[in-house]
């Protein structure tokens, strides 16, 4: 049976009403006490650990051990990250709370002045928190949340404090373990400090952000990216619109100058519509045929020469008075801010689109084209240095071609994973390695080279050997005394025998010319070479006897073919050896054969030898050719 609800008082009579119909809530109330308590001793634990001197990785495990109690050793679960988050967070709230009461910047609050140490309790708190986020105890993302708290409770003069601490520990903040947690986070806190910012006096605090912006985060990150090319349109130029007394040029003129800013803070607006296109273009002549009347002198441009580092670094925003006009003219920097914006507009309407259609039509194409050309030579002229300045300019809007490029491909992202191997199937055919070089040889040489660059100028390693001693490992091993396998005999390499190829074409051409027929072997010297090797490779080969051609011996008249009848006694009774007159027969045949046949070797010429060394195919040929012989013998008779 449930027990009664004490009667309500007059106060909280609505309170108590509600509390009787949801019997949880006394649990819930004592759970919320132990919950506050669970952080107080949370909040006491770590305050103790700021007092150590010791550096984090000595106990800052132990203290969150010691604070949550986890149920792991060393990673807490998602309940105890929330608990830990909500006590540091209240902690470091309290910490600048007793900073900003004591009249102390916030990052030095904490720093003993006797001792001369930087002991910040903040920086202190951030580093254990930092390092135990690296070593992966607690969520990456709690220290990106405590840096955002610290910014938004801070003023701005101590925002550059803490920001210094992070770009301190970028290199940590940007390891992948960390900047998948708390780069949306880090994002975040980032922005919201640029529009607290004020652009004209916090400059180098901005551009330091951005700076940081640009390193922490990836080239292709999308959120840096303006990928739908938005122009800022709210950089609004104002200038006067009516004339007013005691101005030095004229008041049109300076309407015209101005409005050009209107058309440079919004190109694609300008460039869709032919009115306004025109204008511009009308209003860009003005202004360039006034520059080119008025040029400035070399005396002008040493004056106004921002030549001091602080006034480079100074951004540069320029009143729009009409009582200014006249100095401004004379200010090269000012013309040539003017210039330079015409340039960026120009390669705006010149960007590679997709198709065509997007690119300018050919009247704009044209007066694109000649109202650039001014705009280069007036920037020529300006002094000081104005070709230097023009080659810079032009070398930017280059480059910035490739980024307009990257944007219209999709921003594809410049780290690619490495490539997987391909496991080779057992059955599958295996691919030739590929080498870098051709093969594995050179591929090495090179390598070696690269990793011992004095290899190349070594007096050791460029001297050229001896035929003689570079042969010699091939001699010892032809010896059949030394026993050399074939599958270890030096004329099995390759490389060995082509480089030694190239020695012998090089130093002996004798050598050289006996590997056509003795092969790899006959170029060794002989000196190099035993007795009974040297013997089998000293012998001329035997010479190779050419068929005389069919078309030859029948294409011949009957001189050439009576040599062979000389050299056969007749026995036909017709006539003897001795006859003079048959005697000169064979001279004359002789004769023609030798001039018929200049390009025979001796060997070729017909005889004994020769005859014996004719297939016997031809037996019927030479039998047909004797008897040819005698016949025209009997008929001169």
């Amino acid at each position: 049976m449930a027990e009664p609800s004490p009667p309500p008082t007059s106060s909280n009579a609505g309170l108590r009403i509600l509390l009787s119909k949801d019997r949880p809530a006394p649990s819930t109330a004592v759970s919320t006490l132990s919950s506050h308590a669970d952080r107080d001793r949370i909040i006491g634990v770590f305050r103790s650990a700021l007092s150590r001197s010791e550096p984090p990785e000595a106990f800052a495990l132990q203290t969150v051990q010691e604070a949550i109690k986890p149920q792991k050793e060393t990673v807490l679960v998602l309940e105890e990250n929330q608990s830990l988050e909500n006590a540091l967070r209240k902690l470091l709230q309290e910490l600048v709370s007793s900073a900003v009461q004591s009249g102390k910047k916030i990052m030095q609050y904490g720093n003993s002045l006797d001792s001369g140490e930087s002991n910040c309790l903040i920086t202190r708190l951030l580093d254990i928190v930092l390092y135990l986020c690296e070593r992966g105890h607690v969520e990456g993302g709690m220290v990106f949340q405590l840096l955002e708290d610290l910014t938004e409770m801070s003023t701005v003069k101590d925002c550059k404090d803490i920001f210094g601490y992070i770009e301190s520990q970028q290199d940590v903040l940007g390891k992948q373990e960390l900047f998948g947690r708390g780069k949306l986070v880090m994002l975040r806190t980032c922005n919201q400090l640029l529009r607290r910012l004020s652009k004209a006096n916090d400059v180098v605090f901005c551009g330091r952000i951005i700076m940081f912006l640009a390193h922490f985060f990836p080239l292709s990150e999308r959120s840096a990216l303006n990928i739908k090319g938005v122009f800022n349109t709210s950089n609004v130029t104002k200038y006067e619109k009516d004339a007013t007394d005691g101005i030095s040029v004229d008041f049109n003129f300076y309407k015209t100058l101005w409005s050009l800013q209107e058309h440079f803070s919004n190109p694609a607006l300008t460039s869709t519509n032919p009115a306004k296109w025109q204008r511009f273009s009308s209003n860009l002549v003005v202004v360039l045929s006034t520059f080119e009347a008025q040029p400035l002198s070399d005396d002008e441009g040493k004056l106004n020469n921002l030549d001091q580092e602080e006034d480079a670094a100074f951004n540069i925003k320029y009143l729009t008075s009409s009582k200014l006009m006249g100095l401004e003219l004379k200010d090269p920097s000012f013309r040539r801010h003017i210039l330079v914006q015409c340039l960026i507009f120009f390669d705006y309407l010149k960007a590679p689109g997709k198709n065509d259609k997007e690119g300018p039509a050919g009247g704009m194409k044209e007066e694109i084209v000649s109202c650039e050309e001014r705009v280069k030579k007036l920037l020529e002229v300006i002094p000081p240095k104005g070709k230097e300045f023009l080659k810079s300019i032009e070398h930017i809007l280059e480059r910035e071609k490739n980024w307009v490029w990257w944007k219209r491909d999709g921003c594809p992202a410049f780290e690619k994973p490495p490539l997987e191997k391909k496991s080779v199937q057992p059955g599958g055919r295996k691919r030739k390695p590929r080498w870098r070089l051709g093969n594995k040889e050179l591929t090495q040489l090179w390598k070696w080279a690269e990793q011992n660059p004095n290899v190349l100028t070594d007096p050791d390693c460029v001297r050229m050997p001896s035929i003689t001693e570079y042969w010699k490992p091939l001699a010892e091993d032809m010896d059949p005394s030394a026993g050399i396998e074939e599958e270890y005999h030096h004329k099995s390499n390759r490389v060995y025998c082509w480089k030694g190829l190239r020695f012998s074409a090089r130093q002996d051409l004798d050598g050289f010319a006996r590997f056509s027929d003795y092969g790899i072997e006959g170029v060794v010297p002989s000196e190099l070479l035993p007795p009974e090797v040297n013997a089998k490779f000293s012998s001329k080969p035997a010479e190779k006897v050419k068929r005389v051609k069919r078309e030859d011996w029948k294409g011949a008249s009957a001189q050439p073919k009576e040599q062979q009848v000389a050299a056969t006694p007749e026995t036909d009774g017709g006539g003897s050896a001795g006859d003079p007159e048959e005697g000169a027969v064979p001279m004359d045949s002789d004769n023609g054969v030798a001039e018929d046949g200049q390009k025979q070797s001796p060997g070729e010429v017909s005889g004994p030898e020769s005859g014996q060394c004719e297939p016997e195919a031809d037996g019927d040929d030479n039998m047909k050719t004797e008897t040819s012989s005698k016949d025209a013998r009997a008929g001169e008779k």
